[in-house]
């Protein structure tokens, strides 16, 4: 395991869109190859109008942050404000719209660091409520990760999606001191 520390993160920017599709691209591979078509699909985010028109928002937005080892792009974040698609949150929070890892670097903890600096930036905001939403079907491998990551289930959520199944989401929220 790569010590997290080695593990740097720099603000992202408008040019970073691709980067962005391209972790997606191989999380979704990655995805598919394992029978894991819940979260993400088959087909490649970089194909699809709507999630470049994402990476695009994303990238310009201010929120994006990249993890690098060394000189490679090996993570992206998203912070921001909540999707239109999960219950409110009570109070000021700093919400995830995004974490992807790069899968030829798995196991290195660069999805922990990423949220590690997720809870610092919101920390910087004087926030104390770190919340995100993922995929929560099939076995809830990645509710598990996040709880594992010291956030605590909260609201269960179904998106309906016309013509394709609904799609089972999970809302966890980290308590910051």
């Amino acid at each position: 395991m790569t010590d997290q520390r080695t593990i740097t993160i720099r603000p992202g920017g408008p040019d970073d869109a691709a980067t962005v599709l391209r972790l997606l691209d191989g999380a979704t591979a990655w995805l598919a190859e394992r029978g894991r078509t819940g979260q993400w699909g088959t087909e490649p985010a970089s194909a699809d109008p709507r999630r470049i028109a994402q990476a695009d928002a994303w990238a310009s937005g201010g929120g994006l942050h990249l993890a690098m080892l060394g000189n490679a792009t090996v993570g992206a974040l998203v912070v921001g404000s909540a999707t239109d698609y999960v219950p409110p949150a009570t109070e000021p929070e700093l919400y995830v719209n995004l974490l992807v890892t790069d899968r030829a670097y798995a196991g290195n903890g660069i999805g922990a660091r990423l949220l590690a600096y997720a809870a610092e930036l919101a920390r910087d905001r004087g926030l104390g409520l770190l919340r995100v939403d993922c995929y929560g079907g099939d076995d809830r491998a990645l509710v598990r990760f996040y709880e594992g990551c010291g956030f605590t289930a909260t609201d269960p959520f179904t998106v309906r999606r016309p013509g394709r199944d609904p799609w089972p989401g999970q809302v966890l929220e980290r308590r910051l001191d």
